[in-house]
């Protein structure tokens, strides 16, 4: 090693050559940091474009499924314009049939409505006074349906009320 004082030139030129490397390293993480960036943006794009298309094939299904119904229901009424009502009947009733099947196929099912009354899935839109145990239900003005676990509509229903207490005779 030599004795040499390190001079203020050769301090400025480490400094320099410090600085030069760090601006590159600096420089290298903004380019990644924006090739990154584009990345996600076009990984975003990609998402939601193959989203609807997923969204497309789904509907197309359901469509594709539905049109045995609709030629059912054509069928029907071509039995009515004869004034055929026993085949009208028949035919709506198969109508009827193919449409509940295909959609318990695809996961809905009735809500119950024997016994009390849920508010989780009934909406009550009377109550009545009746024998029955106060919160039972007593008619179905509309059926409910839930789609896998989720209450697509709540079953519209009458609950029964406590009978009134008869009126005291006066003394």
């Amino acid at each position: 090693m030599t004795d040499e004082p390190i001079t203020q030139q050769d301090e400025e030129g480490v400094e320099q050559d410090e600085l030069g490397a760090l601006q590159a390293e600096r420089d290298e993480l903004f380019d990644r940091l924006q090739r990154l960036a584009a990345e996600f943006d076009n990984f975003r794009k990609r998402a939601a474009r193959e989203q609807g298309e997923v969204l497309k094939r789904a509907n197309e299904r359901l469509v594709k499924e539905l049109l045995p119904v609709l030629d059912d229901l054509g069928r029907a009424l071509d039995a009515a314009e004869e004034h055929q009502e026993a085949q009208l009947e028949e035919g709506v009733r198969l109508v009827h049939r193919s449409l509940a099947s295909l959609l318990e196929r695809e996961g809905l099912a009735e809500i119950e409505t024997d016994g009390k009354f849920d508010p989780h899935v009934h909406e009550a839109l009377l109550t009545q006074p009746s024998e029955l145990e106060e919160g039972s239900v007593l008619e179905v003005i509309q059926k409910g349906y839930r789609l896998g676990d989720r209450v697509l509509r709540p079953a519209r229903v009458v609950v029964s009320a406590a009978l009134p207490a008869p009126p005291e005779e006066a003394a």
